[in-house]
């Protein structure tokens, strides 16, 4: 079968078109599936690239998938040959990812596919909707009524954050870099739109709150832009990032107004064998395909590319700026 393999770290030219061998079930758990498209994340540029460890070559990345059961282990009980599914699972070190035609998984990691969308916004979702809702729902406790400000709130996981907080009927503040994404994200429902290349972030947030501050903040950028957003969260709020704080920031300010900070890392039930959290995010897909089918979710599809663009994927990636997901058909044409 046709795969896109990389042999060695390095930059999007490292991606290249290969055969490799179809695998087989060899677990009575096991299911088969034939990848109709495989979605695109900033963790597959950031392995190819050598920012994150990646030691078994050849490789095939994407964490993201969605197709058909074309096989099933002899107890496999919650699906059957033609099922349409969709599931997070591979891509990383020593685990066959899904930027090829063919992928053999345990039945745990997989989902129904939601019924109203096609195989592309499928392939788009696992793993952004996995982060935004184990970090809101989870790590934040959202409850309605309560506030939340995300950055980088037109990308993936942004974009879905967004819906799933609207959902739960809290009030939204999001930072966007360009009227383009300002229009976009109103659209999914944003209470306050912020600027930040114009305004300041924490200054805005609190005119906003009559100096109140907001409860949650849902970071995605890291660095220090941690410490910049403290002085706008209240008093007990919660910060839950998904990337590495700056090793400078001073924390003095966080610490006595009591505010938590949790890490969300959505990959760490697969690198770490945590089969009941693999479960559990299985579990998020399936709600997430319920949200979706009754028009209360919707993924944004920036780009679909053929499987032999993933280097042009991957430049698109690492140019940032990126309104929702990029995906790649699986077919080789």
């Amino acid at each position: 079968m046709k795969a896109i393999l990389i042999k060695s770290v390095g930059d999007p030219k490292v991606l290249e078109v290969a055969d490799i061998p179809k695998p087989e079930i060899n677990n009575e758990n096991e299911v088969l599936v034939k990848i109709k498209a495989a979605g695109v994340n900033p963790i597959d540029a950031k392995l190819r690239g050598g920012l994150y460890p990646l030691n078994n070559f050849p490789a095939v990345l994407g964490c993201d998938g969605a197709g058909i059961v074309e096989g099933v282990g002899n107890e496999v009980t919650k699906f059957k040959i033609g099922d349409p599914v969709y599931y997070f699972h591979g891509g990383v070190d020593g685990i066959q990812g899904n930027y090829t035609e063919y992928k053999v998984l345990n039945q745990h990691f997989i989902a129904h596919k939601p019924k109203s969308i096609d195989f592309f916004e499928s392939a788009a979702l696992p793993l952004v909707a996995i982060t935004a809702w184990e970090a809101l729902f989870i790590h934040a406790n959202l409850k309605k009524d309560k506030s939340v400000f995300i950055n980088g709130a037109a990308g993936g996981v942004g974009h879905v954050a967004i819906q799933l907080a609207k959902y739960k009927k809290a009030k939204v503040f999001a930072s966007v870099s360009s009227d383009e994404k300002n229009i976009f994200v109103s659209k999914l429902g944003v209470d306050h739109v912020i600027n930040y290349k114009k305004e300041n972030v924490s200054d805005e947030i609190l005119k906003l709150t009559n100096n109140k501050g907001i409860d949650i903040v849902l970071d995605s950028v890291g660095g220090d832009e941690i410490e910049k957003i403290i002085p706008a969260i209240s008093h007990y709020g919660k910060i839950v990032t998904l990337l590495q704080p700056n090793n400078k920031i001073n924390w003095s300010n966080a610490r006595f107004r009591n505010i938590n900070l949790s890490f969300e890392v959505m990959l760490s039930p697969l690198l770490f064998n945590l089969k009941n959290k693999q479960i559990k995010q299985t579990k998020i897909l399936q709600k997430c395909a319920n949200l979706i089918d009754n028009k209360n979710l919707k993924i944004h599809i920036n780009n679909v590319m053929p499987l032999k663009w993933a280097a042009k994927a991957h430049k698109k990636i690492e140019a940032g700026h990126t309104m929702g997901k990029i995906v790649l058909e699986t077919k080789i044409k």
